[in-house]
């Protein structure tokens, strides 16, 4: 995370980058295409939404209670629970399990909350090599990137960049091609020497289940099936609110998850991990419960709803913001609409105040939430805080100047008057290009239309006359009725 992060910098930057628009306009188009026609297949599809919806909000609402439930299931069936407060306590965690066993190198599977967190340097900083397994986040490691999207990390990168890529690292000296059969045979036969030696194994989660203690990990490529079985010690980074109560509940997030986000009926894998099983996988199995900002989020009785969120990335695929700049630009694990909302709230205003103003309010993305996140109310709602906390001192007496101008009907009129002499100067072809500072921001982005020449009450009075002597006869705001002294209607 870096510290006040200057989003339109980054945005311009990336949207001068005529190679990741290609790839991003491929990759979004193919996967958004996919997910509309698997949605259409279930007649009941808005009637499921609502139903996760309703029981993420029932989940968030207890969320001390069914976290307490899963670690006793858990702890029943062999877990160790560990609760982390933020990212320093859970490496920490991670890291001193790592050393316990004399564990110099793990396997990981596609994790966010570990991403979150930034486990990975944090391991390498304790001595323990993470190697990830996930195609996508093993291209982003050994490119010593990050990553650009939730489901499809290297989503920014060619076929030609991987190859280009593997040959420098993983396959020296080999002549390959760009045929992704063989890039990911390339990745398989790097990653099974990994797997046989790896003493300990991580993983995210995708659910957790309180009645059993269950953590569900969800995939396509079969390498996290590999980090869950093969090493002796197991250890899940979960998010605190990817607790539910059941596991029907669990069930209803599965038919909900897949299609919304890779645009299939299921997954490949659906691994449910409970406890530990004597003689069968790892014998040791440690769960770390991430809180990081979570409960400060939860707080928040309008951006809770972020907290619902299954990671799936729909809202990335169909934001027209997103799909031009890509991940980067956010500068966060979590980028798009979603990462507009879910960011500020876990690490702070201060560092992200710009990302709520990065969407287009178009609503595309809570028209695809499949869990009912409406991303516009909630940007709204940040960006009113954010110009609460962070808006400039000028910009604060600017709006609390307007406001005092638009109380009453006659200072509005004056205002009007001053605000028609001092555009004429500024005025070309019908429109204000560019204002002076401290207002030049305003029109960085955006023409502004000038002042109307007359406005509808001048006209009427000039062509009607006033109806009472002052204007056109109409009902007393408010402001113009206290200052009267009377009651406004």
């Amino acid at each position: 995370m870096s510290r006040a992060h200057d989003f339109p910098a980054a945005a311009r930057e990336a949207l001068a980058d005529a190679r990741l628009r290609t790839n991003l306009r491929g990759a979004t188009q193919t996967i958004r295409a996919r997910r509309a026609a698997a949605v259409a297949e279930l007649p009941d599809w808005e009637e499921l939404r609502e139903q996760a919806r309703r029981m993420k909000d029932d989940a968030l609402g207890r969320l001390d209670e069914l976290l307490d439930e899963f670690q006793a299931a858990a702890e029943a069936a062999g877990a160790q629970v560990h609760r982390a407060a933020d990212a320093a306590a859970a490496n920490a965690i991670v890291a001193g399990i790592a050393h316990a066993h004399g564990v110099t190198e793990l396997v990981k599977m596609k994790s966010l909350a570990t991403d979150e967190i930034g486990l990975d340097a944090a391991l390498a900083a304790a001595g323990v090599e993470a190697v990830e397994t996930d195609l996508a986040e093993l291209i982003v490691q050994l490119a010593g990137d990050t990553a650009s999207h939730i489901l499809v990390p290297a989503v920014h990168y060619s076929r030609g960049q991987v190859r280009d890529l593997f040959r420098r690292t993983i396959a020296k000296g080999r002549d390959l091609s760009d045929d992704p059969r063989e890039l990911a045979e390339v990745s398989r036969l790097y990653l099974r020497e990994r797997f046989l030696r790896a003493g300990m194994g991580v993983t995210g989660a995708n659910v957790g289940v309180a009645e059993t203690g269950t953590v569900c990990v969800v995939e396509n490529e079969g390498n996290g099936r590999m980090v869950t079985t093969l090493p002796p010690v197991l250890v899940t980074v979960m998010g605190i609110e990817k607790v539910v109560p059941s596991l029907e509940d669990l069930g209803l997030l599965l038919r909900l998850l897949p299609r919304s986000a890779t645009g299939e009926r299921m997954s490949s894998y659906a691994s449910l991990l409970t406890g530990v099983t004597p003689g069968d996988g790892p014998q040791e199995y440690h769960i770390v419960l991430l809180d990081n900002g979570r409960r400060n989020a939860l707080a928040d009785p309008v951006g809770r709803q972020a907290l619902r969120c299954i990671r799936c990335s729909a809202c990335l695929n169909v934001c027209p913001v997103y799909t031009r700049v890509g991940g980067h630009a956010y500068g966060s694990i979590y980028p798009g609409p979603i990462g507009a909302i879910l960011t500020p709230q876990l690490w702070g205003m201060e560092e992200h105040a710009k990302l709520p103003f990065a969407s287009s309010l178009c609503g595309a993305c809570a028209d695809v939430c499949p869990v009912g996140i409406d991303i516009p109310e909630v940007l709204l709602h940040l960006r009113a805080r954010a110009v609460r906390e962070q808006g400039p001192a000028l910009e604060r007496a600017a709006f609390g100047a307007a406001a005092w101008a638009f109380g009453s009907p006659r200072r509005f009129a004056a205002a009007q008057k001053m605000g028609r002499a001092a555009e004429l100067p500024l005025e070309r072809g019908g429109l204000v290009r560019r204002l002076p500072p401290p207002l030049a921001g305003w029109t960085q982005g955006r023409d502004l239309r000038p002042v109307a020449r007359e406005t509808f009450r001048e006209w009427w009075a000039r062509e009607r006359g006033p109806a009472d002597g002052a204007g056109p006869e109409r009902t007393a705001a408010p402001g113009e009725a206290r200052e009267r002294g009377e009651e406004a209607p």
